[in-house]
This record gives structure tokens, C-alpha cells and sequence, in this order.
């Protein structure tokens, strides 16, 4: 907060290559946090006590590491990001602030005050992803708003990244290259309305 306001999230985009994250939590919540991360990454560890079926499926399919015991500190140390996926706000609370030892990024699941970051209700089709966020206020419209957005992307979005990725390897940087992505973009999304 800074002058009386809220401050909302800052909206950015991280790299996953070699960086390292841990999953607390073996549960339904810690499932749907596991999958949206595989649509980045696949170095993810999970630790929990217990695992529910769908989440031991996704982590035998995917060859994850996996520990089956109660988190223990230290846990961290070795990670860039760690998800709190748990019900145990103490526990949540010590990780967030065991977190700032290791510099490592964390999110508490429906706890933003041991949050670093939030995951936002995002698009991902091919070259294409979407993020959308109301600074937790309602995660609710964020997945409608989502649903809209995603039903207005034609399904040829990833054919056109890639041809968009070609030509701007293929062609001279400048300002005629600028203009001619920049007039392609526009035409390829006024057609949608076509």
C-alpha cells in the first residue's frame, strides 16, 4: 500500500529454464497448481504427506520427484519458487517468511499476505498466452473473463506465431520491418471479426 492505495501485482512473464520449483501439497488445489505449471515446465518436486490419485498419476506420467513425508525446513533451499499448496496457515506463514532466507519466490494458496506472486487465469494456446488477474479481488470474474477472451482466439493463432516468428528471423531489423509485422498483426486480427 502506498498512499492510502492498494498497489496491485506487477504483470510479468518469467522464464522457468533452469529454475528449479517445489510443490507443497498433494491435494486437489496442489493438482490444479501442478498442472498449470507443466504447461511452463516440467522441474517441478512435490512434497506431501498424502497424494490424491489424480496428482500421483500426473507425477508417475510426467517422471516428477516426488517425496511422500511432512515438509521439513531447509526444504527450499535448492528452489527458485516454492508453492505453499496446503490447508496449514502457520505453516504457510513460516515457509513465506523462511522463503526471504533462500531468495526463492513463494505463493501461498489463498493467502496473499505469503504471497511473492499470484497465478493469474491465463490463455495458453501455442506461441499465445493470455494473463489475466484482478489483484485477487475476484478470481471468479478473471476465469469468466478468461472463457470470453479464449472464445474470440481462432484456432490458426499458433500457424500465425509462427510464420510472425519466421519473418522476423528472416528479415532486417528496422523500421520497414516493424511496419510490415505490426500491418500483418492487425490484419490477421481484424479477419477474426470476418
Amino acid at each position: 500500500m502506498r498512499d492510502g492505495v492498494i498497489m496491485g501485482y506487477f504483470p510479468a512473464f518469467l522464464k522457468l529454464d533452469n529454475k528449479k520449483i517445489l510443490l507443497i501439497g498433494g491435494g486437489h488445489i496442489a493438482y490444479e497448481k501442478l498442472v498449470h505449471l507443466l504447461d511452463f515446465t516440467n522441474d517441478v518436486d512435490i512434497i506431501a504427506k498424502e497424494y490424491s490419485s489424480e496428482m500421483m498419476h500426473k507425477i508417475e506420467t510426467m517422471r516428477l520427484g516426488y517425496a511422500k513425508r511432512a515438509y521439513k525446513k531447509g526444504d527450499i533451499s535448492d528452489y527458485a519458487i516454492v508453492i505453499v499448496a496446503i490447508d496449514d496457515i502457520p505453516l504457510q506463514a513460516e515457509i513465506f517468511e523462511e522463503s526471504k532466507n533462500y531468495k526463492c519466490l513463494c505463493n501461498a494458496v489463498d493467502s496473499v499476505d505469503y504471497c511473492d506472486f499470484i497465478f493469474p487465469s491465463y490463455i495458453k494456446q501455442d506461441d499465445l498466452t493470455i494473463a489475466v488477474s484482478t489483484s485477487g479481488a475476484s478470481p471468479a470474474m478473471a476465469k469468466h473473463l478468461r472463457h470470453y477472451l479464449q472464445d474470440l482466439i481462432p484456432q490458426s493463432i499458433g500457424v500465425f506465431l509462427q510464420e510472425m516468428r519466421s519473418l522476423r528471423k528472416s528479415l532486417p531489423k528496422g523500421k520497414e520491418r516493424m511496419k510490415m509485422l505490426d500491418e500483418k498483426a492487425k490484419k490477421y486480427i481484424e479477419s477474426w471479426s470476418n
